[in-house]
């Protein structure tokens, strides 16, 4: 029921005899009831500011990071407009799925939602404990969600938080109530710094109309629009829009340059997952204001934050607004 605890995290000894477990297959899904009451969560304590994941004015809050479906039968999605920040990260078959990381605003409605992966857990680290909704996982990283600094928010911990839309086919029809989810997640804790700086567009860069990333299996552009001052995102060539919000258009696109390498997990079908390094250092490039920079990342200390710089070591600063991090192979 709403509120509801998981079960406690075990230790860091516990956690390295789990990361041994060998089993495999998915995390069971129940059928939620989209009709009590929503809870309340009381409001954020701090008093508004400047939000330090996207340098606009925002009310502090906690942090709420969902797993999104990316592939065709999954678009449009619902509520990634209001995201703080996306990531884009490769799972099986070369194909993306995204991590929106909510904490200025919460969207009535997000989706739809798809299965947490080993990747999630480095990426969230910077943010503290904050919570994470997903549809599931496979066996045998469940051990590994449920020892991490996380308030794990799926069906089986809160359904209510949840509901399936009879509109688009499973595993494409899971969306959840971000209000319910962060009170299931009573201990997932405020928004802090990771890292990023924003401000004035820093001197150089390269004007730029069109930015492309390549993954195995699919093809991002990023395309800038004067009129809504942001970068408007096409995947395989159709326009990415939101159910409630229309065209994406970020302020600020990273395309981060990382190492992407199997991992020790593999989906039901026994593809491996590929698993994307966030820690450590490389190179980026920038996009704000319609023009590119190039940029270096570093993030040293994997409970720390990564920070970007432009080519002389001075911090490189990103147009306040919502930003994409497409972490995409070297």
């Amino acid at each position: 029921m709403p509120g509801a605890r998981g079960p406690r995290r075990p230790g860091r000894a516990l956690t390295a005899l789990l990361c041994a477990v060998a089993a495999a297959g998915l995390y069971g899904c129940t059928d939620p009831s989209a009709h009590d009451p929503a809870p309340t969560r009381p409001p954020a304590t701090a008093p508004a500011g400047t939000s330090p994941l996207t340098g606009l004015p925002a009310r502090t809050g906690p942090v709420l990071a969902v797993k999104i479906d990316n592939v065709a039968p999954a678009r449009p999605q619902t509520g990634l407009g209001a995201a703080d920040l996306v990531y884009v990260e490769q799972v099986e078959g070369g194909v993306t799925r995204l991590l929106a990381v909510y904490s200025s605003r919460l969207p009535e409605t997000v989706g739809p939602v798809r299965s947490a992966r080993e990747s999630d857990l480095s990426l969230l680290r910077p943010f503290g404990h904050p919570a994470l909704a997903y549809s599931g996982a496979q066996t045998r990283l469940n051990p590994l969600l449920e020892a991490a600094p996380l308030d794990l928010v799926s069906e089986s911990t809160a359904p209510r938080a949840f509901r399936r839309s009879p509109d688009r086919p499973a595993p494409h029809n899971l969306y959840l109530d971000p209000g319910r989810a962060l009170a299931a997640a009573p201990d997932a804790s405020d928004v802090r710094p990771i890292g990023l700086r924003f401000g004035a567009a820093p001197a150089g860069g390269t004007a730029t109309a069109t930015e492309t990333v390549r993954f195995p299996a699919t093809r991002y552009a990023f395309t800038w629009s004067a009129a809504d001052r942001g970068w408007h995102v096409a995947i395989d060539g159709r326009a990415v829009t939101g159910t409630d919000s229309g065209p994406l258009a970020p302020a600020t696109v990273v395309v981060q340059r990382v190492t992407v390498r199997p991992s020790a997990f593999h989906d039901v079908n026994g593809a491996v997952s590929p698993y994307t390094e966030t820690t450590g250092s490389g190179t980026a490039t920038v996009l704000r204001d319609g023009r590119a920079y190039e940029a270096r990342w570093s993030r040293p200390d994997p409970a720390g934050g990564t920070t970007f710089t432009a080519p002389d070591g001075s911090p490189l600063a990103f147009a306040p607004g919502q930003v994409w991090f497409v972490l995409a192979p070297r």
